[in-house]
């Protein structure tokens, strides 16, 4: 592979793992909202003991444990770009010797 379609791929990659990692800052917010609106939701639940509020509970902790789900995936795809990335840069160093 010659060296400007590494540094090409290599520039690809860097984009998409910054990308990744500003959607990980902004969905790592998110969860923390949805988190505690679940939280809140399971006392009201507790407190109340109606079958609507039980039911807001439910429904409340599925979002987050969508996100959360969502989350790992981000987590593995940012660890594949950081290992696609290693991987260049090390070709990049075979090529320039």
């Amino acid at each position: 592979m010659s060296r400007s379609l590494i540094e090409r791929r290599l520039t690809d990659v860097s984009q998409r793992l910054k990308r990744a990692r500003q959607d990980l800052a902004v969905m790592d917010e998110q969860l923390t909202v949805m988190v505690e609106a679940a939280d809140e939701a399971r006392l009201r639940a507790l407190v109340s003991e109606t079958p609507v509020a039980t039911k807001e509970y439910q429904q409340a902790q599925r979002h987050a444990d969508a996100m959360e789900r969502s989350r790992r995936t981000l987590l593995a795809t940012i660890a594949e770009l950081r290992k696609s990335q290693d991987e260049l840069l090390d070709r990049l160093v075979i090529e320039s010797h």
